[in-house]
C-alpha cells in the first residue's frame, strides 16, 4: 500500500473534522446542564494530579438531570497528599477562590454532595 500526502492530508481532515464535532457536541451538552453553586468543597491531589472525585457542602442542587455539571465553588481546599493513601500523610493544602469545576454526576447525602467525574483544572 502506498501513502500519498494528497490520502494522508484526507485522512487528518477526515479525523479533525470528527474529532471537532464530537468536542462540540460535549460542550452543547455541558452548557445545557447549567451551573450549580458551593460554598466550599474539599478534594485530595495525588503525585501533582487532582482527584476526579470532589466533596462539597452548601450546595444548591440542580432541579433536572444533565450529562455535565459547573460546579462553581468559592473556597476550595485541595490537600496534597504524599502517597497514594486517603489516610496517609499530606504535605501542604491550598486554599483555592472561585473555582468552576466541570463534573458528570453527583450523590446527595444530607448537606454533604459527593461530586464524581470530575474534570481536572
Amino acid at each position: 500500500m502506498r501513502f500519498t500526502l494528497k490520502g494522508l492530508l484526507g485522512g487528518v481532515a477526515a479525523v479533525s473534522i470528527g474529532t471537532a464535532t464530537l468536542l462540540g457536541a460535549g460542550a452543547g451538552t455541558a452548557g445545557a446542564a447549567g451551573g450549580v453553586h458551593c460554598d466550599r468543597a474539599e478534594r485530595p491531589v495525588w503525585s501533582g494530579d487532582p482527584s476526579r472525585n470532589l466533596t462539597a457542602r452548601g450546595c444548591d442542587l440542580p432541579s433536572g438531570e444533565g450529562r455535565w455539571y459547573r460546579v462553581e465553588v468559592d473556597e476550595l481546599r485541595e490537600a496534597h497528599h504524599t502517597t497514594a493513601y486517603l489516610d496517609g500523610p499530606v504535605d501542604r493544602t491550598e486554599k483555592l477562590h472561585d473555582r468552576t469545576i466541570r463534573c458528570m454526576g453527583f450523590i446527595a447525602d444530607g448537606a454533604t454532595v459527593h461530586w464524581f467525574g470530575c474534570v481536572p483544572h
